[in-house]
């Protein structure tokens, strides 16, 4: 029998997923592979995880180094995220000649670049399918399945928090304090949200997406996101009367002509008969074109203990059966960067873009507006304006395309005009994907 001993460093609820599915599924594994997945060492430092889950004393710690240097461990699971203490274990780990399955899109958002490069020093293999779209197989599909395609666009619906609240707002008529509430209480949002809601966790994603999407080096601090807490109930009504709905999408674009890419995370517009529109709650879907397959879309949950679990597992398998194997020689190389490719300033993306004012009901308002947007090289669409029988009046308008510097620049002189009462809402439209 091949037998493969892991060891489990972190017992949230990830990894309380991961031991309850191997202990579920074990035959499953076996049978489709012929491989036994073994839980040799556990560790969390609450000794209450080992009574929840029923593990016998001898290989429950909560010291993980006594994982990170079991001689007989060949694979180390990470779960306790963060980007301290997680990093250190898996240098370490590596050191001791262990491969790595870890989900934490944070660290290998920040510190990609200096994990990466030590497995490859030390010959071990990262797998991480599990750090984005929890159990939807996006990395596997970009580091196999598409490895033969020039990737063009990726556009992504990847943080179940934000798809909840925004599906949650619409259908409810609920504003966005009052479904962050109800995402908390049904255990989608944690107590402190900021990462969902600001668009970081998403960024995180995107980064680890791009970086072996265009094979380059991507830098988190460099993209742009933009989150969903200033989204309000009025823009979600008045984009679905225009025959759209807003999404919280991680966008990257490459431009082989200027050898350039973008990579943006922000609330984004899309049309109702487009298929990102119709995804709802937690579920996650990230559409992928290659220049070979044209456009591919992944769709499930992006997020919990089990489909999360599922990622993981499937990463120690495939790490397993290299082991077995001694496929060392083929243990991945994506670290290498390729194409030297320059991040297009968020300046200088093109867009077309939906515009909330709020004016006093007087003649010569959309005059005066339309005016500032004509000199800046903006055209208009379409406008839409409402009865609402308040002082403040709100107007929105489409745009054509146009450049975000463009559209900042105009938005900096209208919001100082006399008739225009709060300030404008800028999102940004993708109505183009197929």
């Amino acid at each position: 029998m091949n037998n493969i001993n892991i060891g489990i460093i972190g017992l949230g609820t990830v990894g309380k997923g991961v031991v309850n599915l191997l202990k579920r599924n074990s035959r499953i594994i076996y049978e489709k592979c012929g491989i036994s997945i073994n839980i040799k060492k556990v560790s969390d430092i609450n000794i209450m995880r080992m009574k929840e889950l029923t593990l016998n004393k001898e290989i429950f710690t909560t010291n993980a180094n006594e994982i990170i240097n079991d001689p007989n461990i060949q694979i180390v699971v990470e779960l306790i995220g963060g980007t301290t203490k997680a990093r250190e274990y898996i240098i370490k780990a590596l050191k001791n000649g262990k491969h790595i399955v870890t989900a934490n899109k944070a660290l290998l958002s920040c510190k990609g670049d200096l994990i990466f490069k030590t497995a490859y020093k030390y010959n071990r293999f990262i797998g991480f399918e599990g750090s984005v779209a929890g159990g939807v197989p996006v990395i596997k599909a970009l580091r196999e399945s598409l490895l033969a395609n020039r990737i063009k666009r990726i556009y992504g619906i990847v943080n179940g928090t934000t798809n909840f609240i925004l599906t949650k707002m619409e259908e409810n008529f609920l504003e966005f304090k009052e479904a962050l509430s109800l995402a908390q209480k049904s255990g989608f949002a944690e107590a402190n949200p900021e990462y969902d809601i600001k668009g970081i966790d998403a960024a995180h994603k995107l980064q680890i997406l791009a970086s072996f999407a265009f094979n380059t080096e991507v830098k988190f601090k460099k993209i742009y996101y933009e989150g969903i807490d200033k989204i309000d109930l009025t823009d979600i009504i008045y984009v679905g009367d225009l025959g759209y709905r807003i999404k919280l999408l991680a966008i990257a674009k490459m431009d082989k002509l200027t050898h350039t890419y973008e990579c943006r995370v922000h609330p984004t517009i899309v049309p109702l008969s487009n298929p990102l529109a119709s995804v709802k709650n937690e579920y996650n879907a990230i559409l992928i074109e290659g220049d070979a397959t044209g456009p591919q879309l992944f769709y499930g949950k992006g997020a919990g203990s089990f489909p999360t679990a599922s990622a993981i597992v499937a990463d120690i398998v495939d790490i397993a059966k290299k082991i077995i194997n001694n496929d060392v020689k083929l243990f991945d190389r994506f670290y290498k960067k390729g194409d030297k490719l320059k991040l297009k300033e968020f300046k200088n993306i093109k867009s077309r873009y939906y515009l909330r004012f709020g004016t006093v009901d007087k003649p010569g308002v959309l005059a005066k507006i339309s005016g500032i947007l004509g000199k800046n090289n903006i055209s208009i669409s379409s406008v839409l304006q409402k009865e609402t029988g308040q002082k403040v009046v709100p107007i929105v308008m489409l745009t054509h395309l146009a450049y975000e510097s463009d559209i900042q620049h105009s938005i900096k002189f209208i919001d100082k005009l006399d008739v225009v009462k709060t300030k404008t809402k800028i999102i940004r439209i993708e109505d183009e994907i197929e």
